[in-house]
């Protein structure tokens, strides 16, 4: 009896040996896809941040073949729909970001939205699962160029003079260049007024943050 009771212990062992490898095994499998996780995460926080650092960048230039004393409100109704950004630095505020996040990034524009891909320069690691050490993430994101006012009123040319008074009849010396537009009101969600005045006009970036917004979109 004692003989197989010896026996049957040194059978055992070597089973337990095998389920302790096994789990060990698991362990280290299941952390490589934590590690792959965390990558994974930075590469979509990067991809995010970049597109929308190329919306924002896109936003706050104006094409400068616009001069806001000038438009009409036409021309205003236009500009809300998107056609005034200067996207040419967009892409590149886009790449920069992504180098911030140890990443590089390419970026298709278009008129309201910037999808960027992003592939993180840091790898998984080297592990018990082979090709890991070369394994990169990648993510994507677009961002959008939202709208958030419209076209309200421009305050009307002054009333006519009244009886008795004189108007000059030439113009003013001092006077040059083609006379500017009225100010222009823009009715904003949540119930804001937004005013712009061509005489006194406050700069591009300042009016275009009140009047577009920058979110992500997918």
């Amino acid at each position: 009896m004692r003989r197989i009771r010896r026996c049957d212990r040194g059978q055992v062992f070597p089973l337990y040996a095998v389920a302790i490898v096994a789990l060990v095994f698991a362990a280290l499998v299941f952390f490589v896809f934590g590690q792959a996780a965390v990558v994974r995460s930075d590469a979509q926080g990067a991809a995010d941040a970049a597109a929308l650092a190329a919306a924002r960048e896109a936003r706050d230039s104006l094409d400068p073949s616009f001069d806001l004393a000038l438009l009409k409100p036409k021309d205003w109704t236009d500009l809300l729909k998107g056609g005034a950004f200067d996207g040419a630095l967009a892409c590149g505020a886009a790449e920069e970001f992504a180098r911030r996040n140890d990443a590089t990034a390419s970026c298709a524009p278009s008129t309201l939205r910037f999808t960027v891909e992003v592939t993180t320069n840091g790898t998984v690691g080297s592990s018990v699962v082979p090709g890991t050490d070369g394994m990169h993430a990648k993510a994507n994101a677009t961002a959008e160029i939202s709208p958030r006012c419209e076209l309200g009123s421009a305050p009307s040319a002054p009333a006519s003079q009244s009886p008795g008074t004189t108007t000059p009849t030439t113009p003013d010396p001092a006077a040059t260049g083609p006379t500017p537009s009225p100010s222009v009101v823009f009715k904003c969600r949540g119930g804001v007024t937004v005013r712009f005045d061509p005489m006194n006009p406050d700069p591009w970036k300042a009016l275009a943050r009140s009047l577009f917004d920058v979110r992500l979109v997918s």
